[in-house]
């Protein structure tokens, strides 16, 4: 399971209820890719829209097509249980947030991978806890922790993580999700807290 530090902070916060829509932001890279992988897969099914910069992929529809071209049916709502991904095409933060309201209709959740907060629905920060005083700097009033390696005490208050296994993290970065893994229930409670 996971550990909260600053339990007092969030004694009142659990349970206000779910939140349909979150941004998740991390200046770490590997967590940048699989924090929003396990926050999606903590609800069973989600969409992922990826608005992070990246290569665009010509071959794949993207959030841009779907602001100029309109979404398709099959988009609209999820075809299956799972997490599914898209990547944002270059689209504005405005248009973003219009096509992620609409897609909100269909799907059970949604988490945008975004680079900072700020961008229109509550973002969740997640920093990386290393070994010693190697801290993450500035680091947000209330986040979510990673710890890396033999991670120390979180400077600041917000839900920890268990370690994030190898194998988990092979998994993730090539797609694929665990039968059952810890760390990914571990995002669940994330869903009911007051980000913002």
């Amino acid at each position: 399971m996971y550990a909260l530090s600053g339990i007092h902070m969030f004694e009142a916060m659990v349970g206000k209820g779910r939140h349909p829509i979150l941004g998740l932001t991390s200046s770490d890279p590997v967590l940048s890719l699989v924090g929003p992988i396990g926050l999606a897969a903590s609800v069973g099914t989600a969409l992922i829209v990826d608005l992070m910069p990246g290569r665009p992929d010509p071959t794949r529809r993207s959030l841009r097509d779907m602001v100029e071209d309109g979404p398709t049916a099959s988009e609209l709502s999820p075809g299956r249980k799972g997490v599914a991904v898209i990547r944002g095409g270059g689209v504005t933060a405005e248009a973003a947030v219009g096509m992620v309201e609409r897609l909100a209709h269909g799907w059970p959740a949604i988490v945008v991978r975004v680079s900072a907060p700020g961008w229109g629905f509550p973002v969740v920060p997640a920093m990386p806890v290393f070994p010693g005083h190697l801290l993450p700097s500035p680091e947000p009033a209330i986040c979510v922790w990673q710890p890396v390696g033999g991670g120390s005490t979180p400077p600041g208050p917000g839900p920890v993580l268990p370690r994030l296994r190898p194998g988990t993290l092979r998994l993730l970065l090539a797609g694929r999700l665990p039968r059952s893994s810890g760390w990914i229930a571990a995002w669940r409670p994330i869903w009911e807290m007051p980000w913002g």
